[in-house]
């Protein structure tokens, strides 16, 4: 039987890059799925003159945690095994999207990318203030779910679709990783790391409205965690079970 994976992309107002990054990433996945979460910029325009993608449209903006989980629900409704999420902002390269999929393939349930497990020439300078926060959350998750992330917040992942059926994820906004964080360790899921360049191309891109201020993040990032940790309820945590390594040997 066919191991079948799908690339996944959440875009929200990426006209500069859009087409250059799907033009790449059909190199390494024959199919591609990008989930438009309500640009306003013209980048559905130019995604309607595709025809090598497959295209999910949200009427309004509705979040990155919203167009991710319209990614899980597609690869789940569609039967594939692996399903890899990338950016479209040009800050990670497709060419490692092959990597991902194997991890998988090997045994991961979720493959997350890490921009602080190795450093590549060239790595960027991350802006002072995210790698802040990036640092104060993966210590806490470390610290209440008994991880060993070094990277939090990348984007840049692949998960056994499977295992995406035994989550349960409602956070629409940007914090949505830190639920599925918490649920990922809740039903013992395999999580690996591997290493991805640091790449920022536009330092000052704005999170929007009140989540440009770095207290006012960091207080949304907290409500989020724990309100997913309180609704695990009598369930607990079973992340003494989870098997976490760091850079993989795929």
């Amino acid at each position: 039987m066919s191991f079948r994976s799908l690339a996944a992309l959440p875009v929200y107002n990426e006209a500069r890059y859009v087409h250059a990054v799907l033009d790449e990433v059909l190199k390494y996945s024959q199919d591609v799925l990008v989930v438009d979460d309500g640009s306003t910029d013209g980048t559905a325009e130019l995604l309607a003159t595709r025809t090598d993608v497959r295209v999910l449209t949200h009427a309004r903006n509705r979040g990155y945690g919203a167009a991710l989980r319209t990614a899980f629900d597609h690869a789940l409704r569609e039967g594939y095994d692996c399903l890899v999420t990338i950016d479209c902002d040009g800050q990670h390269e497709p060419l490692r999207i092959p990597r991902f999929v194997a991890a998988v393939r090997q045994g991961a349930d979720l493959a997350s990318g890490s921009r602080y497990l190795k450093q590549y020439p060239g790595d960027s300078e991350p802006p002072a203030q995210r790698r802040w926060i990036n640092q104060q959350v993966t210590a806490e998750l470390n610290r209440r779910l008994g991880l060993n992330l070094t990277d939090a917040f990348c984007g840049f992942k692949a998960y056994r679709v499977a295992a995406l059926g035994q989550l349960e994820l409602s956070e629409d906004g940007y914090a949505m990783p830190l639920e599925l964080w918490v649920q990922a360790a809740a039903v013992g899921l395999k999580i690996l790391e591997l290493p991805v360049p640091l790449i920022y191309l536009d330092a000052e891109r704005s999170f929007g409205g009140a989540l440009d201020d770095g207290q006012t993040r960091l207080q949304y990032y907290h409500r989020v965690l724990d309100r997913s940790l309180a609704a695990l309820g009598d369930r607990g945590l079973a992340a003494r079970h989870n098997s976490l390594c760091g850079e993989s040997a795929v």
